[in-house]
């Protein structure tokens, strides 16, 4: 039998032994968080002040700013140490420079996201690319924090991002292949909350360490290396990867695991079975659904860290902003948990991005409006954070298991090529972010429409099972469309 058939019928769906798993491996997210949004306090324009020596020419006059004063009548409020910006002078003609290097990252992400999806459907596996992706993480962004300049800070964002690229794929996979069907949809969506949770400790710890961003990126860099060495020890490989890789005893193995720690039993002479591995994009059906998911997965990335790195142009506190925009994923991942199952995975994505989408364009029309503009902005985050939560479910449901991790790690890269986008168009300010968001928020929902409804549908092992099931369908609607028309 499949796994998913062994999983309902023996081993337990979600049991003590997959709540276990999923914890632990859904860790990564929140570790993902850190390297991927610690720029927002780390790269941010701290406050400063005129000196004793400035006379009448450094007074406060808007709009306030230090470009064209004389040298030496004006200081940073909390010293050069900061923030890369008051480190290297990121101002006035050099502002760029943020921009290139936070599109850097996502750079490295987008590769990185390539190299570790295949890497894990590889014979390297889920479990040993997590473990490498996090030794790598926390290596470079240790280095980070020693840059002595900026052009090798920029180097090392974007080793880091290369090197992280594939933690929340890898982790969203290995936590939610051993789930059988009827809890599948709750626990794939319920790994963003790590997410949503590394982002308000990450204020936390920005807070802590606001008077050094090299303390700062060192202090989130270091619990990747002691994450790596927890899942080395506590974690099983998937038992879907084991199978693909014709590897069934070890898979039975993983299955016995799950049994026992769930407290049941596999009976004797039950075993699994798999047919044939083709490539995603040799099928009709898989080819046309990694088009359009890859498309969406690009608007959402871009829109979501979009909106969450314009804090710095709202001009309001930004460590309560930040904690906001992680509080505002919370209701949505509840939200969209809860109306998976009953409206369905296509509606959802529709009406998340479309409700993102008109919280941005009305944000970009309350022109001086400061709270109301940040109101919207938390909303985009919300309805976008939702859109991001199924994502994850709902494509994993589109592929089989065969190709699940290129085809995710497919729409990683895209989401990558989004977030590298993202940061240049926030340095444009003003209301152009909010146009920009707005008018690619509708724009994916109506993609979304071209995409099919997963709901209540099986976990497929092979293309043949996926095809398969594809026809019986097909068929089931010509029957349905001949009789009404009869």
């Amino acid at each position: 039998m499949g796994i998913d058939e062994m999983l309902e019928r023996h081993a337990g769906e979600f049991g003590p032994w997959q709540l276990r798993h999923f914890v632990l491996t859904s860790l990564a997210w929140s570790l993902s968080a850190f390297h991927t949004m610690v720029v927002v306090f780390a790269d941010r324009e701290p406050d400063w002040r005129c000196t004793d020596r400035a006379g009448t020419a450094c007074l406060p006059q808007p709009p306030r700013t230090m470009c064209g004063l004389d040298p030496g009548s004006w200081e940073w409020t909390d010293g050069p140490g900061s923030s890369t910006v008051a480190a290297w002078g990121l101002v006035c003609g050099s502002k760029y420079k943020i921009g290139l290097a936070q599109s850097g990252f996502f750079v490295g992400n987008m590769i990185g996201s390539g190299i570790f999806g295949h890497l894990a459907d590889s014979s390297f596996g889920r479990k040993r690319s997590l473990i490498a992706v996090c030794v790598a993480s926390a290596a470079f962004g240790c280095l980070t924090s020693l840059s002595p300049s900026f052009w090798l800070y920029a180097a090392l964002r974007f080793l880091t991002g290369l090197s992280s690229g594939g933690m929340g794929l890898c982790s969203f996979v290995l936590a939610t292949e051993p789930v059988g069907p009827s809890a599948r949809g709750m626990a794939g969506m319920s790994t963003y909350y790590f997410y949503s949770v590394g982002i308000a400790a990450l204020s936390g710890v920005a807070y802590l360490t606001k008077s050094s961003w090299r303390v700062l990126y060192f202090a989130t860099s270091l619990p990747s290396l002691a994450y790596a060495l927890t899942i080395h020890a506590c974690v099983s490989e998937s038992p879907r990867w084991y199978l693909v890789r014709r590897r069934p005893v070890y898979a039975m193995r993983v299955m016995h695991a799950i049994a026992a720690g769930n407290g049941r039993s596999i009976p004797d002479g039950v075993s699994l079975a798999l047919d044939s591995v083709l490539d995603v994009l040799r099928a009709p059906i898989t080819r046309a659904r990694l088009c359009v998911t890859v498309l969406i997965n690009f608007i959402t990335s871009m829109v979501y860290y979009g909106l969450s790195l314009n804090v710095t142009n709202l001009n309001t506190n930004l460590h309560i902003n930040v904690v906001l925009n992680a509080a505002a994923e919370v209701p949505a991942f509840a939200l969209t948990t809860a109306l998976l199952d009953q409206i369905g995975r296509k509606p959802l994505t529709i009406g998340t991005m479309w409700l993102a989408g008109a919280a941005c364009l009305i944000g970009g029309s309350l022109g001086s409006m400061k709270t109301a503009r940040m109101v919207c902005a938390v909303f985009g985050i919300f309805a976008m954070s939702g859109t991001f939560n199924l994502l994850g479910i709902y494509a994993a449901e589109l592929f089989p298991t065969v190709v699940r991790n290129v085809a995710l790690g497919c729409m990683s890269q895209s989401a990558q090529l989004g977030a590298i986008l993202a940061p240049l168009v926030v340095v444009f300010g003003g209301a152009v972010p909010f146009a920009v968001f707005g008018m690619c928020g509708v724009l994916g929902g109506v993609i979304g429409f071209y995409l099919p409804e997963t709901k209540n549908r099986a976990f497929f092992e092979t293309m043949e099972g996926l095809e398969a099931d594809e026809k019986v369908r097909l068929r089931q609607r010509l029957k349905t469309n001949f009789n009404s028309s009869s």
